[in-house]
């Protein structure tokens, strides 16, 4: 299957995000008050190119739950650049196998298409920070201890981690010629 056919068969946020099972009520709630910095939107908004934003994720993805709302806030302000689709990681294995984390399937996975449908930047499973305490200070912790924290980080967070992250990788990708 291609990118552009995947692309067909992956949602928009709003309607993937009304479809979850797993912690509906949060993510509806997080959507409902996902906000973006005047500045990232600004940054969005100077990309050189159109982005589509396709995800990998699934509904029971704690770190999908903390970072997609923000970023599908960021896709509904800037149009003209961004657009956000959804796709489930699970029936798409494939592809989730060519933007593996450090060999696991860690999501949520953002692929950055370009106009020619090819893949030139990604971002995801959390943000850096975030990822380097998971893989340091947080292994030494229970699980149950371990995901406070982190959902303490990104309640404190609001996702400005995320975009910014998200859009320096798409600014500096070199699109297609």
């Amino acid at each position: 299957m291609t990118l552009a056919e995947r692309w067909a068969a992956a949602e928009p946020f709003p309607s993937w995000c009304a479809r979850t099972v797993k912690y509906h009520d949060l993510w509806t709630s997080l959507r409902a008050r996902a906000a973006v910095a005047p500045g990232l939107q600004d940054r969005a908004r100077a990309l050189a190119h159109r982005w589509r934003l396709l995800v990998l994720t699934e509904d029971w993805c704690g770190d999908a739950v903390n970072t997609l709302p923000t970023l599908a806030r960021l896709a509904d302000l800037v149009p003209e650049r961004l657009e956000l689709r959804c796709l489930a990681r699970d029936r798409n294995l494939d592809l989730m196998d060519e933007h593996l984390t450090s060999g696991a399937r860690s999501i949520p996975k953002v692929l950055g298409i370009d106009a020619h449908w090819t893949v030139r930047a990604t971002w995801g499973p959390r943000p850096a920070e975030l990822q380097a305490w998971v893989y340091g200070e947080g292994r030494r912790l229970v699980k149950e201890e371990r995901y406070k924290h982190v959902r303490g980080w990104y309640a404190r967070d609001r996702g400005t981690s995320t975009v910014g992250e998200l859009l320096t990788a798409l600014e500096t990708a070199a699109p297609a010629a």
